[in-house]
């Protein structure tokens, strides 16, 4: 099985999709490919307006009551904290984005997303800030100057924007976007368990 998972640290509902798919993959033996993306980018071709906070005008109160409880009820299940809207919200994650895709041949982008996750969600640090950035790599033995220079080149962001546009080309329309043997996708953390079910259904 190829288990593939589009992803951006801005969003919290990928938050949870990400500690949560981890066990998951673990549990069937795949290795999961993460795809690193922005998702604004996303926003912008195919989903435009759909930003949580830009259309509390247009929801019900009760709709948004309930969407924040759902959030912290995932939260409390999976547990990390989520403090929704963070400071900041919704905040330039380009430059995370671009240094998950330099550290995964190091090994190191798990720890610093799930670093930048928390930093953000839990601790309300916004991830656009250079000192912000730095302080994750140190969190995960990364040494922040030659990272920052990094993102910085003309490779990683082409290779960030590919992404994004295979993504959307592929059907995505936000994050978490999961794709399961390249082609039956699953969207947010509630699919998880759908996914769960395809995945076993494969190896029965």
């Amino acid at each position: 099985m190829k288990l593939e998972f589009f992803f951006d640290c801005s969003s919290p509902w990928t938050y949870l999709a990400f500690e949560r798919i981890q066990p998951l993959a673990a549990e069937f033996g795949v290795p999961i490919l993460w795809r690193p993306v922005l998702v604004g980018g996303i926003f912008n071709a195919v989903n435009p307006g759909v930003e949580f906070f830009n259309a509390v005008d247009r929801m019900p109160k009760r709709k948004i009551d309930y969407l924040l409880k759902d959030m912290q009820d995932w939260a409390r299940a999976t547990g990390v904290e989520i403090a929704f809207p963070p400071k900041g919200h919704p905040v330039n994650s380009v430059k995370v984005m671009r240094a998950c895709l330099v550290l995964e041949p190091e090994g190191k982008l798990v720890p610093f997303a799930r670093a930048a996750f928390r930093a953000y969600f839990g601790e309300e640090r916004l991830l656009s800030d250079d000192a912000v950035i730095a302080g994750l790599c140190r969190e995960v033995g990364v040494a922040p100057e030659p990272l920052l220079a990094r993102i910085a080149e003309q490779d990683i962001k082409d290779a960030l924007r590919a992404n994004v546009d295979e993504a959307i080309a592929r059907g995505a329309f936000g994050s978490p976007t999961i794709f399961l043997d390249d082609t039956d996708m699953y969207f947010g953390v509630d699919r998880l368990q759908l996914l769960r079910l395809a995945m076993k259904r494969k190896t029965s």
